[in-house]
């Protein structure tokens, strides 16, 4: 396998959670996995996560160039029966150097949201390179994590039988309500991730703040994750505080928002428990597995009716989902949640029932059939060119 990152990774992610989750499993199973990603600060050159034999080679920024070298001394070395590569930032095009077995696992692709991230320079390079992307790996097996994925690879230009959807899952086991854990005594809601612009969590501060200067004085924002877009967020937070360009910083404010930082994955589960929802506000995912991880707690979601996050979330049955970006139906939403709890208890019943219907097992095997498939379809093994 070949990702940018591996889940020790200090800007880990939902991707690196997926994948973890996936082929540690498959190691458990008996086959030999090893995953090829960008080295970081204080990380091995090797280590052993969950089964898979993990292969760091430089850093982020040179992992474009590096992973490639690396790859192919790699292939060379081990003579896979398959090789993954999972996509979730530029792709590094594996198919021109490995003429085996192939499959691309796409969470999802940026389109023009990169512009939303990166300076416009360095957008347009992720926007130029996603356009190939279909003759360069005409030739894999693609595993999309939901049909909006799906959809989205197909209008680029992928064959639709080429594409085959497997959900993530959750862990419904440790993901769960707890009777012993109380809601919040006022309203309070919930972000859990990266701190990425093309999150667009201003808007959930934004939403927060119209609740608290009308019929919520009380409503608060936590803000749990880390990124490099926490300055602006704070300084968000200010504005909408009415503040100065500190005020509210890494706390809560007149915005109500309290930025938590990096938090551990009990207290993670303390949230989750504790909120009255939580909020994703971003325009495109993959899927929005935080959500998920929320509903198996039996908490509800809002979030922008966008690709992927309306499949994490079942507007009226696990969550709301509103316009993407639209401040005010945001607030509308998380203000009728918190008048209504009939509404939120409905809502979590509803959302602990999905999440009990996905289960990292399936998620798995379907993940194994599928690479079992694009073997036996080319059992050619070597090097491109």
């Amino acid at each position: 396998m070949v990702n940018w990152r591996d889940r020790e990774h200090p800007e880990a992610g939902g991707a690196e959670v997926h994948l973890h989750e996936i082929f540690g499993r498959l190691a458990a199973r008996g086959h030999e996995v090893h995953l090829l990603a960008s080295g970081f600060p204080g990380g091995a050159a090797r280590a052993t996560l969950d089964g898979i034999a993990v292969h760091r080679a430089s850093g982020a920024y040179g992992f474009a160039l590096a992973g490639r070298r690396a790859f192919s001394r790699l292939a060379r070395e081990l003579e896979p029966d398959v090789v993954v590569e999972d996509v979730n930032k530029l792709p590094l095009f594996l198919p021109r150097r490995w003429g085996g077995p192939f499959v691309l696992l796409v969470p999802h692709l940026f389109g023009t949201t990169a512009f939303r991230e990166a300076p416009w320079p360095v957008a347009a390079v992720v926007w130029a390179a996603e356009r190939p992307m279909p003759r360069a790996y005409r030739r894999a097996a693609v595993h999309a994590i939901s049909a909006s994925t799906r959809d989205d690879l197909v209008r680029r230009g992928f064959a639709p039988d080429a594409v085959r959807v497997i959900y993530p899952g959750v862990d419904a086991a440790r993901f769960t309500p707890d009777p012993a854990v109380p809601r919040a005594d006022r309203p309070t809601f919930l972000y859990v991730g990266r701190l990425k612009r093309y999150k667009a969590v201003e808007t959930a501060i934004a939403a927060v703040a119209a609740l608290r200067r009308g019929p919520l004085p009380e409503a608060e924002l936590l803000v749990a994750g880390t990124g490099s877009d926490r300055a602006r967020l704070e300084r968000a937070a200010a504005r909408a505080a009415g503040g100065g360009a500190g005020a509210g910083a890494g706390a809560a404010g007149g915005a109500g928002t309290t930025f938590l930082g990096y938090v551990s994955e009990a207290r993670k589960l303390e949230l989750y428990r504790r909120a009255w929802a939580v909020v994703f506000p971003s325009p495109k995912e993959g899927w929005g597995i935080t959500n998920v991880e929320a509903a198996a707690c039996g908490t509800p979601a809002v979030a922008s009716d966008s690709p992927g996050l309306r499949e994490s979330v079942r507007d009226g049955e696990t969550g709301l989902l509103v316009p993407h970006a639209d401040v005010g139906a945001l607030a509308a939403a998380l203000g009728r949640l918190a008048g209504d709890p009939a509404l939120r208890e409905r809502l979590g019943r509803g959302g602990r029932a999905f999440a009990e219907s996905l289960s990292w097992e399936r998620t798995a095997r379907e993940t194994e059939d599928h690479l079992e498939r694009a073997v036996a379809a080319r059992p050619h093994r070597g090097e491109a060119g």
